[in-house]
């Protein structure tokens, strides 16, 4: 089943055509979106195939930061194959990925191996902007909380999300 909702889900260059709120902040992340030499070569080292679902709605602002980042690393890896498939439906994926256990929280990259079996799960954000919203953030407005968020965004370009993701795989890999 989730081999079939794979291949149907859109790529991200699909997706983005599709994207209706915040088009032009997609688009121009998508276009600057990169992946450095050193982050290239290590997910080009994790062997095997994988299949990445990201579930997501565009609305999303972590995921206009992140989404774009991870579709470029799996350009550049040529072992990671990234479909996108929306939150709102597909609740039966999102519920068995949710954020504290609570919240239908996105962008989430579900990990599948070759053989579809689920490896492993990244999301909705990196742990160090997670943890601030989660405390100081949670003391701000909404409007400037996401103002500071899109600092961490601006300054750290998915770095840090890039390097969480391939921990996951890397500890897939590990039987971990």
């Amino acid at each position: 089943m989730i081999r079939e909702r794979f291949h149907g889900a859109s790529t991200f260059s699909e997706y983005l055509e599709t994207v209706g709120k915040n088009r032009e902040l997609w688009h121009a992340l998508a276009r600057r979106a990169s992946v450095d030499e050193e982050t290239r070569q290590r997910a080009r080292a994790i062997p095997g195939r994988w299949k990445v679902i990201a579930l997501t709605e565009d609305w999303c602002g972590d995921a206009i930061n992140t989404l774009p980042v991870f579709d470029r690393l799996a350009e550049v890896a040529g072992n990671i194959e990234l479909r996108v498939l929306l939150r709102d439906e597909n609740p039966d994926l999102m519920d068995a990925h949710l954020t504290n256990g609570t919240s239908r929280s996105i962008p989430v990259l579900i990990i599948y191996d070759e053989a579809f079996r689920e490896r492993g799960w990244w999301g909705p954000r990196p742990a160090p902007i997670q943890e601030w919203v989660m405390t100081e953030g949670l003391k701000l407005d909404p409007a400037d909380r996401y103002r500071e968020v899109r600092r961490y965004y601006a300054r750290d370009k998915g770095r840090t999300a890039l390097d969480e993701f391939l921990q996951v795989l890397e500890r897939a890999v590990a039987g971990d």
